[in-house]
């Protein structure tokens, strides 16, 4: 009889427990936006995901959101919009309570920076795409 680790791989298990929910703001249906191939690569690595764009639709498993959906146990929010959209998500984002908010290329902003910072929340410059891929996510 085989093993619990023989019949799914050691490598699944492994990314099943390591599993970090996820809320994308800035998620698109398009395929060559940054926020699509994240969603995909996050799914692919067994995480949770919570999308919230401008407009409603689905990426694999993952139905985007035009609100902001009520959501706990957040572990990270990584960021795909321009910081003067930011703004409107603030409170949404520190009421998460997430461990962290990444800021991907093009996203960065001092001003929420410092906010997460205050909020007892990692702020990190970052590319999440990168972070899956190395293994630092």
């Amino acid at each position: 009889m085989k093993s619990l680790h023989q019949t799914i791989g050691v490598g699944f298990l492994f990314n099943y427990t390591m599993s970090k929910k996820t809320v994308v703001i800035g998620a698109s249906t398009n395929p060559d936006r940054y926020s699509y191939l994240a969603i995909n690569k996050l799914r692919k690595y067994l995480h949770e995901v919570i999308a919230i764009g401008q407009k409603e639709g689905i990426v694999g498993d993952v139905t985007i959101y035009k609100t902001n959906p009520p959501v706990e146990n957040v572990d990270t929010v990584t960021l795909y919009i321009n910081p003067s959209i930011q703004k409107n998500y603030y409170q949404y984002i520190l009421s998460l309570h997430p461990k962290r908010i990444i800021f991907n290329p093009g996203t960065e902003n001092d001003e929420l920076f410092q906010l997460a910072k205050e909020n007892d929340i990692q702020p990190l410059e970052a590319c999440t795409l990168v972070m899956l891929g190395t293994g630092q996510y």
